[in-house]
């Protein structure tokens, strides 16, 4: 294999791994966002985005402590997802 070949396919590569880490950094924050319909889009945990309507997020919200201590006492139970 020539010299020159070996330095573009490392170069390919680094851009690739650039990109890669681009876009991983990119899902690591949250985002939100008005859906077409009125709705609110959560993006960033999932592969497609989380969306409720403004009351349904109300409700969720009210609960948040109570979600809270159901994980804190169920936390032996629950399986954690690694951060991609």
């Amino acid at each position: 294999m020539a010299t020159e070949t070996i330095q573009q396919k490392v170069a390919r590569l680094e851009s690739e791994n650039a990109a890669m880490a681009t876009k991983l950094a990119n899902r690591a924050h949250l985002s939100l966002k008005v859906s077409e319909k009125g709705a609110v889009s959560l993006y960033g945990i999932r592969r497609f985005p989380v969306t409720f309507y403004r009351s349904e997020w109300d409700r969720i919200i009210g609960h948040v402590p109570a979600v809270r201590a159901f994980i804190d006492a169920n936390v032996d139970k629950l399986s954690v997802k690694a951060t991609e």
